[in-house]
């Protein structure tokens, strides 16, 4: 059979047949005299045995340990832990189809938050924050770096996040509170460091916000936050005071809202020592 034949009766192209040439998958044949490749029915049942086991799943290299294994333990081997990959993979497509299952019922109920999708756990809790409050930029800028720390904060800084926010809102008056807070701080949008509002905003965060929630390095000298007061202080993706995260958080806020939240996390800071 020639490069073409052999590749039709096989369902594969010439240009994988080349290929497995090149890495030695599939033996060379011997060339008649005018030089054309000459595949004989070995060719072919060796190149159908590739074609079924990548359409397995297999990778080349280990297509070409079990091909070199006669006893076909090495096949047993790549089976058992192609099946088991599969397994994951499986577990990861049935959870997220479950998670997309509530989130579209979420939104044919309109109770998908702005910010979604998030998980369960950060919905619950501004469920608990009840809705945002009409025309706050603070609040639902509060609700995007909540979204943006669960999504690049690792697995045990995100549980702490979660915790301490479900530690805020189950003190009596919370919700009231942040509501307030947010609607202090948008007030602060055009006004000036000296403000004596600044003050007033502080105390009021730092009456609300949990003190484990600041980090203990955070750098006051960046005036850092990431958060409006009722954020979560200066952690940063990593849970850490990142400086630079820092800086271009902060540079969204106000003169007078940036120096409010400095002020609340050298309170909280002040009162942990």
């Amino acid at each position: 059979m020639r490069i073409g034949e052999l590749a039709a009766t096989v369902g594969v192209t010439t240009r994988a047949v080349r290929h497995y040439h090149h890495l030695g998958l599939l033996p060379e044949p011997e060339r008649r005299a005018n030089g054309y490749r000459d595949y004989t029915l070995r060719h072919a049942v060796v190149l159908a045995r590739i074609r079924r086991l990548t359409e397995l799943g297999l990778g080349l290299a280990e297509v070409r340990d079990v091909l070199a294994d006669d006893a076909g333990r090495e096949l047993v081997e790549v089976l058992g832990e192609l099946d088991e990959d599969l397994a994951r993979q499986e577990s990861a497509i049935r959870e997220r189809r479950a998670r997309l299952r509530v989130l579209r019922e979420d939104a044919r109920r309109g109770r998908l938050p702005a910010e979604g999708p998030v998980s369960p756990e950060l919905a619950a809790l501004f469920g608990k924050f009840g809705p945002v409050p009409p025309k706050s930029p603070m609040a639902a800028k509060d609700r995007e770096v909540f979204a943006l720390l669960e999504t690049t904060a690792p697995p045990e800084a995100r549980a702490e996040l979660l915790a301490g926010l479900e530690t805020m809102m189950a003190a009596p008056g919370a919700v009231e509170r942040a509501h307030e807070a947010y609607a202090l701080l948008d007030d602060l949008a055009d006004a000036g460091r000296d403000d004596p509002r600044v003050d007033e905003a502080a105390r009021l965060l730092a009456d609300l916000i949990p003190a484990e929630l600041i980090p203990a390095d955070v750098d006051l000298g960046l005036g850092t936050g990431t958060g409006t007061g009722t954020g979560t202080g200066g952690q940063d993706a990593r849970g850490g005071g990142n400086s630079a995260f820092l800086r271009a958080f902060f540079a969204d806020f106000a003169p007078a809202q940036a120096e409010a939240i400095r002020r609340t996390f050298r309170i909280l800071t002040e009162d942990r020592r």
